[in-house]
Order: C-alpha cells, then structure tokens, then sequence
C-alpha cells in the first residue's frame, strides 16, 4: 500500500469515530479503487408503518445517511491526498458511487468475499497497467 492508499485506509477507520451508528465491515483498497461495507445501524427502515425515508436535499444533508458517510470519508481523503500532492481543489474521486443494500446474511457474506478476494483479481483489471486482462482478450 502507498502513501495515498494509507490516506483512505485512515480515513476509512476514521467513519465509525464520526458517525455514531455506522458500524464498519469488511473492506479493500485497491490501486484504482475502494471496495467498503458500511452497516448503519439504528432507525433504519419504517416505524409504525410511516417510512423513515428522509430525503437528501442540497446542502441539508442527512445525518448518518449513508450519502453522507460517502461525501464526508470521500471529501477528507480528497483534501488529504491533495495536501500530500502539494496540490488543492483537484477531484479524486468518480462522482457517484455503487451501493446495494445488503438484505441477509448470505448476501453479506458473498459480499465480503468479493472483498476479500478483489486483490486476487488485479492482475485482471482493465486499468491496471502491468496486468494480463488486455492479453486475455485478445
């Protein structure tokens, strides 16, 4: 792992200090990406039958929604890395990302295989530059 990789791994530990109900599961950082499973914890789905369902409106984020866990642990890796570049302002990131919501036990635990195995994977990944995938193909 590099330098800016220990910056998403920091920052990645840090969630769980900053948001009290999220709770971190397996994860990897990868040289061109990140794979994480955040569980949130708490008021989660309906009360009473009335959906809990709050939604995010531009510059009124969601406390403990997982948008804002992602924005928040996005942001200060962002900003971190860019002080080591000696640079500032410059994205890091894709603008969305992928989320799925995880409904069993049996999902979660295919889901932190994945995880898991994705290292075993690089040598097959179309953006890694030294890999096999482009050989394969053809």
């Amino acid at each position: 792992m590099n330098e800016y990789g220990s910056v998403v791994q920091e920052c990645w530990d840090a969630i769980a200090k900053h948001f009290k109900d999220v709770q971190l599961d397996e994860y990897v950082v990868m040289p061109n990406h990140f794979h994480g499973i955040v569980i949130i914890a708490g008021d989660v789905g309906a009360r009473h039958a009335v959906p809990l369902r709050m939604v995010e409106q531009f510059g009124k984020p969601v406390p403990n929604s997982l948008p804002t866990v992602i924005r928040s642990f996005k942001s200060a890796v962002t900003k971190k890395t860019n002080v080591i570049r000696g640079i500032h302002g410059i994205p890091l990131w894709q603008r969305n990302y992928y989320e799925h919501i995880i409904r069993s036990e049996e999902e979660l635990n295919r889901f932190r295989e994945y995880i898991q195995n994705n290292p075993m994977q690089w040598e097959l990944d179309e953006e890694n530059p030294g890999g096999n995938a482009r050989e394969e193909r053809t």
